[in-house]
C-alpha cells in the first residue's frame, strides 16, 4: 500500500484530518470526485470576487483553540453576520431584537416590546387551550408560543415553509425549541465570541490545510472502489454514509439548495451579504451578496461589479448535492443503523455532515477533525 490514510473528500473535516496527519509524519492522499478541492466551502473568483459557489459560509466559533488554529492557517478579516429580512419590500432586522422590534411595533424600550411578545403569547396559549392542547403539537404553535403572531407570520412561516418544502402546520414543534430574542440593539446573528471570513477567501484555507499533501480531483471513489481501497491502510470517508454501504438499509433523505447566480455591472445590489425573503410569494429564501463578505463600509465601491446568488431549497433527487440532513424518524432509525455498522469498521473514519448524517457548521467539523485519533 501507498499510502497511510486515503482520505475521501477534500471538506473541511478531509482536509483537517490530512493536515494533522501530514503532520503527524503520515502518508496521505487525499481524493474528491469534484474538479476541484474544497468540498462546499470552494469559492469561484469572479469579476475579483469570490464567490462561495456551493452557499454562504460565515465562520464563527466560541472555542479559541479552533479558531487559533484556522487562523494560523489564513487570518480572518472581521465580518459579522447581520441578516436582514424582506417582507412584501419592508425590512426588519434579524435576529429579533430591538431594532426588529420597533420595525414591527414601533416601541422604542425594552419594557414595550417584551410587553408586547408577552400579549402576543398569551394570545397564542389560551388558543391552544381552547383546542384542548397545553404543549404545541407542531412548528406553528411552537413558535406563536415562543414569539407572538406578528413576527411568525412575518418572519418565520414563509421562510420555514420554503426552506422544508412543508406547512408549518405539519413540521414537528423540536425544530424551533427556542428562538433568539434580544431586548437590546444587537444585530449580530452569532452569540459566539469570534467569527469572520479567511482573507483571499476559504480556498486560502483549504489550500494551507493540504499544502505539501498529494490531492486528486475529478476522482470517485465509487467508480473505482477496488482499486481506492488497496492505496491505503486506512479510510476517512466524508461521503454518504448510506452510499458507502451501498444502500443498505435503503437511501436517507436530504433538502438541497439551488442557485441561481448574476453578476451585475453596478458595486452595490442589496447592502449586505444576506437578505432573507420571508414572504412566500417570493420563491427563493434568500439572496446572497458575495463581495460584502471581505469588503466593508466604501470598499464596496473599489469594484464596480457584483455577483448575487438566490437561494431556492427543494427536496433532494439524484444528480443534486445533498445539503441539509432531513431528521423525522424514518431517516433517524436509518442513519443509526448506519451508524452501527460504521462503529465495526477498525480502518474506516467517518466524519462530517454526509458520513455522519447530522448537520454541522464548520467550527465544530474541524473541532471533530482534530479530536479524531490519528
Amino acid at each position: 500500500m501507498s499510502y497511510d490514510y486515503l482520505i475521501v473528500g477534500s471538506g473541511l473535516f478531509g482536509a483537517t484530518f490530512a493536515y494533522r496527519a501530514h503532520r503527524a509524519g503520515k502518508r496521505c492522499l487525499v481524493i474528491d470526485k469534484r474538479p476541484q478541492l474544497g468540498g462546499n466551502i470552494y469559492c469561484e473568483r469572479i469579476e475579483g470576487i469570490n464567490v462561495h459557489k456551493y452557499g454562504a459560509h460565515i465562520f464563527h466559533t466560541s472555542d479559541s483553540t479552533v479558531w487559533n488554529f484556522v487562523n494560523s492557517i489564513v487570518p480572518f478579516n472581521r465580518y459579522t453576520n447581520s441578516p436582514v429580512a424582506n417582507y412584501k419590500g419592508r425590512l426588519y432586522n434579524l435576529p429579533f431584537n430591538m431594532n426588529t422590534f420597533y420595525q414591527m411595533w414601533g416601541v422604542t424600550t425594552p419594557e414595550e416590546a417584551q410587553a408586547k411578545i408577552d400579549e402576543q403569547k398569551k394570545d397564542a396559549l389560551e388558543h391552544m387551550r381552547n383546542e384542548g392542547v397545553d404543549q404545541p403539537r407542531n412548528l406553528e404553535e411552537q413558535a406563536l408560543l415562543l414569539i407572538g403572531r406578528d413576527i411568525y407570520e412575518r418572519l418565520i412561516k414563509g421562510y420555514t415553509e420554503k426552506q422544508w418544502g412543508r406547512k408549518c402546520t405539519d413540521l414537528p414543534a423540536f425544530i424551533i425549541k427556542r428562538l433568539p430574542v434580544r431586548l437590546v440593539f444587537d444585530n449580530n446573528y452569532f452569540n459566539d465570541l469570534y467569527q469572520g471570513i479567511p482573507i483571499g477567501g476559504y480556498n486560502q484555507l483549504i489550500q494551507g490545510l493540504l499544502e505539501g499533501i498529494e490531492t486528486r480531483t475529478s476522482a470517485d471513489f465509487f467508480d473505482d472502489r477496488d482499486f481506492w481501497e488497496k492505496q491505503a491502510g486506512k479510510i476517512v470517508f466524508t461521503g454518504p454514509i448510506d452510499e458507502f454501504y451501498r444502500f443498505r438499509f435503503g437511501k436517507l433523505n436530504y433538502r438541497t439548495v439551488r442557485f441561481e447566480q448574476q453578476t451585475l455591472h453596478i458595486p452595490n445590489y442589496q447592502g449586505n451579504a444576506v437578505v432573507n425573503y420571508t414572504d412566500l410569494e417570493v420563491p427563493y429564501t434568500r439572496i446572497i451578496e458575495h463581495k460584502h463578505f471581505e469588503l466593508f463600509g466604501a470598499d464596496v465601491y473599489g469594484n464596480p461589479h457584483t455577483v448575487i446568488s438566490r437561494e431556492y431549497s427543494s427536496e433532494w433527487a439524484e444528480g443534486m448535492e445533498p445539503y441539509y440532513p432531513v431528521n423525522d424518524e424514518r431517516n433517524n432509525r436509518l442513519a443509526r443503523q448506519y451508524r452501527e455498522l460504521a462503529q465495526q469498521e477498525p480502518d474506516v473514519i467517518f466524519g462530517g455532515r454526509l458520513a455522519e448524517y447530522k448537520y454541522y457548521d464548520m467550527a465544530p467539523v474541524i473541532q471533530r477533525a482534530m479530536q479524531t485519533e490519528i
